[in-house]
């Protein structure tokens, strides 16, 4: 199905008539942007795998030569992997009308595609949020804020680690944004999966996340539902190592004056290397993970629509 700017693939498309389970993917962490090559590729290779091997179609989104995309197929994903140009929600009205040969979307982004291809379900590796020292750089993503506007279930593993984490969830609460633990009644931090703060609701079924997001349907409730799935207890990286690394990076943010989206790469980069590069098979076990979780969810929820 093609108009002058969406274009989602024929297998997405009919999957979506059918009502049949689909699961949303951003494209940044499978670009250079996210991950290393080869490991990009070997990512995005798992994710799909986990989301087929629970009954449901991929529909990895992007912005190539100015259409938004959902569901890119064949070549296209080797674009993808070598994309360099990041596109959040407020991104996509510039990147359609200036023809973006190739944009990688981010969590933003593609929630916001997803909804408009009627994707209920979407996976990531971690969301962004309120930026330490907010109060001074007003400095909050705009993921947050998507998530409130589309009724979209987005796994995640939480919020990246050098965030506020305290204030992003305070931020979903006053966006109302339902933040439920899939197995836990704790916040996972990425690479951790206790950041120490709580959750207000646990979920230990798919189907008890389906009757989430149809019962705000229901309700005429906005937005969508977060599920925070932490990384798997095996991949999980030593806690006191992370912080360590994400105090030096963020030491080299403050030192540097960076803001915003150049923070993020910094950070990682700081963690990576305190790690000895054991942060990417992390990312890579987190992203599998949430894929996982989310094409079960999808499968609840187009179970549901079979019984009426």
């Amino acid at each position: 199905m093609t108009t002058s700017f969406v274009r989602v693939s024929d297998e997405v498309a009919e999957a979506v008539a059918d009502h049949r389970p689909v699961v949303a993917m951003e494209s940044t962490i499978f670009s250079s942007l996210g991950l290393p090559s080869p490991s990009n590729r070997e990512c995005l290779d798992r994710c799909i795998r986990a989301v087929r091997a629970n009954g449901s179609v991929p529909a990895l989104t992007a912005i190539l030569d100015g259409t938004a995309v959902v569901g890119v197929v064949g070549d296209e994903i080797d674009r993808v992997l070598a994309a360099t140009a990041k596109v959040a929600a407020r991104d996509i009205p510039t990147a359609l009308g200036s023809g973006l040969e190739v944009g990688v979307t981010t969590v933003s982004a593609s929630v916001t595609l997803a909804a408009r291809a009627g994707v209920e379900v979407f996976a990531t590796g971690g969301i962004g949020g309120v930026h330490r020292g907010s109060e001074a750089s007003g400095d909050v993503s705009h993921d947050l804020l998507a998530l409130s506007r589309h009724r979209v279930v987005t796994v995640t593993a939480g919020a990246k680690a050098f965030l506020d984490l305290a204030r992003t969830l305070e931020t979903l609460e006053t966006l109302g944004v339902p933040v439920v633990g899939w197995h836990t009644d704790r916040f996972p931090a990425f690479y951790v999966r206790d950041s120490g703060l709580p959750v207000p609701h646990c979920a230990d079924s798919a189907d008890e996340v389906a009757r989430m997001l149809r019962g705000a349907a229901a309700v005429g409730h906005p937005g969508g539902v977060l599920v925070a799935n932490p990384i798997p207890e095996g991949d999980e990286l030593d806690p006191s190592l992370v912080d360590n690394a994400l105090a030096a990076g963020l030491d080299e943010v403050a030192r540097r004056g960076l803001s915003g989206p150049a923070v993020t790469p910094v950070v990682l980069g700081a963690i990576a290397a305190a790690t000895d590069g054991l942060s990417v098979p992390a990312n890579l076990a987190l992203a599998e993970s949430n894929a996982s979780v989310a094409a079960g969810i999808a499968l609840a929820l187009a179970a549901m629509h079979d019984e009426g």
